[in-house]
């Protein structure tokens, strides 16, 4: 009990010191650009090869197993976009993005930290926990409600690939499934959802790396610990916020 206090404890120290009054804006901001093309350019890939091919399997998941001749056919679409909206393109694509984009956060801290470069940063005195991690935490905030917009529309793509070239439905009845009883608020949900799914990623695979002690094996352990301590925070999270936002 004591050890998940402690380590809550180092970790909103950490963010406090953080979140503190950047000494040269014009170096952060450098840093953040190159952030949101390391962390969001860089996962734009994965991230529309998986959602296309997801968005493809639940198409025809909805067809085979919930067709029934007492259902619209336009449910396909319905269930489809209901799906890609409400849970895959936020909750777990950021699943998806904590093993990706998380170890390379904690990879690349924990080599600094144990190669004494944040030593080097502290001696000189320079904020290394703002400087390394602040534009870590916004450049993926920025990018991860892009990544969700790119996730929806490759999901939806894919189905409508499926609809014409496995001719699991008729593309016309998917398209009215698609426009059918749309709620805008869904999409602003997945924005929200995934812009606190962002930070759980960045800030917490960054305590991890900021905080290793000792050689490569540590850094690889801090890694892990990153990544399964970021998925079980965002599923957490967002059953918190799925209610929340419902």
């Amino acid at each position: 009990m004591v050890k998940p206090i402690t380590t809550l404890g180092k970790y909103l120290m950490l963010m406090g010191r953080v979140f503190a009054r950047p000494e040269r804006f014009r170096v952060y901001f450098k840093q953040y650009v190159n952030e949101m093309a390391q962390l969001g350019i860089n996962s734009i890939g994965i991230v529309l090869l998986i959602s296309f091919f997801i968005g493809a399997v639940i198409c025809i998941q909805i067809k085979l197993n919930i067709e029934s001749p007492w259902m619209p056919r336009f449910v396909v679409g319905y269930t489809t976009r209901e799906i890609l909206l409400l849970e895959f393109s936020s909750s777990i694509m950021c699943l998806i993005l904590a093993g990706k984009v998380g170890s390379n956060i904690a990879s690349e801290i924990g080599t600094m930290r144990v190669t004494q470069q944040i030593d080097a940063l502290d001696i000189m005195g320079i904020n290394s926990a703002s400087y390394l991690i602040l534009p870590k935490i916004l450049g993926l905030m920025t990018m991860i409600p892009i990544l969700v917009i790119f996730s929806i529309f490759a999901g939806v793509i894919g189905a409508f690939c499926t609809a014409w070239i496995a001719g699991i439905t008729n593309a016309t009845d998917l398209e009215f499934g698609f426009q059918y009883s749309f709620v805008e608020w869904y999409v602003w949900c997945s924005f929200i959802k995934s812009l606190f799914f962002a930070f759980i990623i960045a800030s917490v695979s960054a305590y991890f790396g900021y905080t290793v002690e000792g050689g490569s094996i540590a850094v690889g352990k801090a890694s892990t610990d990153s990544v399964v301590s970021s998925s079980v925070l965002i599923l957490f999270s967002d059953l918190i916020l799925t209610q929340l936002l419902s």
